[in-house]
């Protein structure tokens, strides 16, 4: 089974350097936990309904995470 996350975050400013997620991840304001990707899609739509995401000072990210493989 596939869990998702839904993260609201902080867009950071660009300073010169790229942006690296796994060395410097930006800043949480809220994570959802959902267990289906229609669920997540839902939360997701609902966050960029907000002022900050419309005005590009926050994102949203949908995470899939827990990935199980199974069967033959």
């Amino acid at each position: 089974m596939t869990r998702f996350l839904v993260v609201l975050t902080d867009v950071r400013p660009v300073n010169g350097a790229r942006r690296n997620e796994r060395t410097m991840p930006e800043r949480r304001r809220q994570v959802v936990s959902a267990s289906s990707r229609a669920a997540a899609d839902r939360i997701a739509a609902a966050f960029m309904a907000l002022g900050m995401v419309r005005a590009g000072r926050q994102r949203v990210k949908v995470i899939a995470v827990g990935r199980r493989y199974g069967g033959c």
